[in-house]
């Protein structure tokens, strides 16, 4: 059987490029939802509190990242923090190319 930590990382070694963990009725989670769609950003959004085991998988991604809130946003693997850090990288003009890297958005995006 697998632990939590092994769902957590199996949860970030996957096809996706872009990870959003989230409860689904955080308004800031929504907001990266929003962001990540309207740049047409290809990713996966896992809803912790739908998740059986929800809790626990948010309690292994603070040990794992040192962020308990959410949203616990990762691209190409890295983890790139919550909706401030996702939307101040989105206002510096480093999200498009971070998620054009990782795979997550058509190298002809520019929005």
């Amino acid at each position: 059987m697998a632990t939590i930590k092994d769902y957590v990382e199996l949860v970030f070694k996957t096809q996706w490029s872009v990870k959003h963990l989230n409860p689904t009725y955080c308004p800031f989670c929504v907001s990266v939802k929003d962001l990540l769609s309207k740049l047409g950003a290809s990713f996966k959004a896992v809803e912790l509190d739908t998740e059986k085991d929800g809790s626990e998988i948010q309690a292994a991604l603070a040990k794992w990242t040192g962020q308990r809130t959410v949203p616990n946003v990762f691209i190409g693997g890295k983890h790139i923090g919550g909706c401030d850090s996702t939307t101040a990288l989105h206002k510096e003009g480093k999200l498009v190319p971070l998620l054009t890297e990782a795979g997550a958005l058509a190298k002809s995006s520019t929005a």
